[in-house]
């Protein structure tokens, strides 16, 4: 495999995490080109185990990883897990509070030993009154403001993807990158803090603020004032859906000309946005009787040789055979480790950036339970004689 640039090799992490918020910062650190160790309970992530919406989880964001597999509730696989921190670099996790200070594997007490740690919690809440509580992506979402922007006014629904768990990994990740620059001006680590609520805040934060200048609160996305007047979902032949926009008045003479709609463009009151705004439901009704017959594929020739925005619906299973993803190099193979399919290869999505001109790719596949148990082990002095002791006791698998 053709070797991009790792401005990360050579840094050692250990992670201690489950479900995707973890996981996902641990996953940037790697394709970055860390060594990441995943620290499992001798059971495993449950992750791993998950069906339905969650059976893509584990497969997608613990690539690039080694799996060691220890049991931190006996107290020498707690000592372990504290010898293979002692060797890190940075150390992140995403348990409930209080559960890495039952094995003595918080930052507090990790930094009294070892001071140039960098350690990356990924909670629900920043410290706080809310910090005691269970989140979810979808707590936050409902709490946050979020759900309401989503749904149609008084039907809330969450984003259809787990927004909050991941960007939540991805700023736990970027406060680690800042950490790594500043221990290198100081000599000293620090504990980066990441949280789901805080991270849906911020998501909403620029409908706080059109609150905040205007006086009047952001309505829910399907129910918003639209300051475009084209710009919508039509439904066309056979059922097929498009979004078609045109934000400007420039881009409303070349939508009515590539469309054929003479009459429309010369109608005076349609001249200006502003004009089309007031008209839209009619001007709207007007457009989705036009189009009703009008094939998808047809009208993204249409508006892609105009230069016009478009966006044919589609489904997730459908990006597999994106022309642009797959010219681009976007999607790369991984082994999956685990459930009905497991030794089977499938393509996973990649980080949404190039270094030099490349897309950071796997180097490792999502491993299965312990696989690299022995080696990390090894590496750490542990002789085979001990390593089987350790297995025949269950503390390490």
């Amino acid at each position: 495999m053709h070797e991009v640039a790792q401005p990360l090799k050579g840094l050692r992490v250990v992670e201690f995490t489950h479900m995707v918020m973890g996981p996902t910062c641990g996953m940037v650190l790697a394709d970055l080109g860390a060594e990441v160790i995943k620290l499992e309970p001798v059971e495993g992530d449950h992750s791993r185990r998950l069906l339905g919406a969650g059976i893509g989880f584990f497969p997608m964001f613990n690539r690039n990883k080694k799996s060691i597999a220890i049991d931190l509730r006996q107290p020498e696989g707690a000592a372990l897990a504290r010898k293979l921190c002692a060797g890190a670099d940075v150390v992140a996790e995403n348990f409930k509070p209080g559960t890495m200070e039952k094995y003595g594997l918080d930052y507090a007490s990790l930094a009294k030993v070892h001071p140039k740690l960098i350690y990356a919690t990924c909670k629900g809440f920043l410290p706080g009154p809310y910090d005691h509580r269970t989140a979810l992506d979808e707590v936050v979402q409902m709490m946050g403001g979020l759900a309401y922007m989503t749904g149609r006014p008084g039907d809330p629904l969450r984003a259809g993807t787990s927004v909050n768990d991941i960007m939540g990994g991805l700023f736990a990740a970027i406060g680690v990158l800042g950490a790594l620059i500043q221990r290198g001006i100081t000599g000293r680590g620090m504990e980066v803090q990441s949280a789901l609520y805080e991270n849906n805040v911020f998501l909403v934060g620029q409908h706080m603020l059109q609150y905040a200048i205007t006086g009047k609160p952001a309505a829910p996305m399907p129910a918003r004032d639209n300051p475009w007047a084209v710009y919508d979902v039509f439904t066309v032949a056979q059922g097929e859906q498009i979004f078609l926009a045109a934000v400007s008045d420039a881009q409303w003479l070349k939508f009515c000309d590539a469309l054929g709609f003479a009459d429309l463009r010369n109608e005076p009151g349609y001249a200006t946005n502003n004009q089309r705004v007031e008209q839209r439901p009619r001007l709207l009704a007007a457009l989705r009787e036009r189009l009703a017959d009008r094939n998808a594929a047809e009208l993204s020739a249409i508006m892609e040789k105009a230069g016009l925005p478009f966006a044919p619906i589609r489904r997730p299973e459908e990006l597999y055979a994106d022309e642009h993803l797959l010219a681009t190099g976007g999607l790369a193979d991984v082994t999956l480790p685990d459930g009905p399919r497991a030794g089977e290869t499938v393509k996973t999505t990649l980080l949404p950036f190039t270094l030099a001109g490349e897309r950071l790719g796997v180097r490792l596949d999502p491993p299965r339970l312990g696989s690299h148990t022995r080696e990390l082990l090894a590496s750490a002095g542990y002789s085979d004689d001990q390593i089987d002791d350790l297995q025949n006791r269950a503390i390490v698998r």
